[in-house]
């Protein structure tokens, strides 16, 4: 057992006792409660190491609160150690705007490693192509990246990162080639038991369904038309068409059009838009 002291707080790193099967490691990593959080995270971070490498989580991108264990230790610095100077990347908030690693988890839901000449993974992705690469290192605090992105419930989108205990390393094809899919497993699996167990309400009621009516005008209106020309088209009236619109702000528990539609949307009822 090793304990690192910061803060005035413990953090325990269990010493594995030889290499475990993937459903012994999937095991380590589930989270099942906020109270399993630190040691699915201490697994996470030993599994990486063992294999050259450092994770980075963020289970939310669209967030600004850093992930944290059931006692609120922060669980890339005093886990992950990501603890030098300008290494705190989840303090900079623009780095999920200008940072070439989240923003490609926009686009892509398989692991890919990326380096400054470009990313690399399972097939081409136009998006991933037309992303700026310039000044890789600066933007995204590394030379080379194994990415992980985890799409969730809700439109909730978890980028994660394995980078070389070698920081000059830039090519990763072979970590790659021989770690992403158990490292794609396990990461798939800690996150979405960490975003679980920290769920402390519903944003939307788990029996709400629309009809198929009310998912029709609502993909019209999704793509910008309004009432009447929703009408036109479906040969409906007007009235009817803010009914059935309406109808589906009730059962999403939605304030307006916009947040109706949003929330569709993430359920899924109105498909993906290119």
């Amino acid at each position: 057992m090793i304990e690192e002291a910061k803060a005035g707080k413990i953090v325990e790193l269990r010493t594995p006792h030889g290499r475990e099967t993937t459903a012994q490691l999937l095991e380590l990593v589930t989270i099942r409660c906020t109270e399993d959080i630190h040691d699915a995270a201490v697994a996470m971070a030993r599994i990486a190491q063992e294999r050259g490498l450092q994770i980075a989580m963020c289970d939310d991108i669209s967030s600004k609160e850093p992930m944290v264990d059931a006692d609120g230790t922060i669980l890339n610095a005093d886990i992950f150690r990501w603890l030098a100077d300008g290494a705190r990347w989840w303090e900079d908030h623009r780095l999920a705007l200008h940072s070439p690693l989240p923003r490609a988890c926009r686009y892509e839901s398989e692991p890919f490693w990326v380096n400054q000449q470009g990313f690399h993974g399972q097939w081409r992705n136009s998006y991933l192509d037309e992303i700026d690469l310039n000044d890789f290192e600066r933007r995204s605090l590394c030379k080379a990246a194994i990415v992980v992105p985890v799409h969730l419930p809700f439109g909730q989108i978890s980028a994660n990162s394995f980078i070389s205990m070698d920081r000059e390393q830039e090519d990763l094809s072979a970590e790659f080639a021989q770690h992403s899919t158990l490292l794609s497993q396990l990461t798939r699996r800690f996150i979405a038991g960490y975003v679980q167990a920290n769920r402390t309400k519903r944003r939307i009621r788990s029996d709400c369904v629309l009809s198929k009516r009310e998912v029709e005008c609502l993909r019209w209106a999704a793509i910008g038309k309004t009432d009447k020309e929703i009408s036109m088209i479906l040969d409906r009236s007007h009235a009817t068409i803010r009914y059935h619109i309406h109808r589906a702000g009730e059962k999403l528990n939605s304030v307006n059009r916009a947040q109706t539609i949003f929330k569709a949307g993430q359920l899924g009822y109105l498909g993906a838009s290119d």
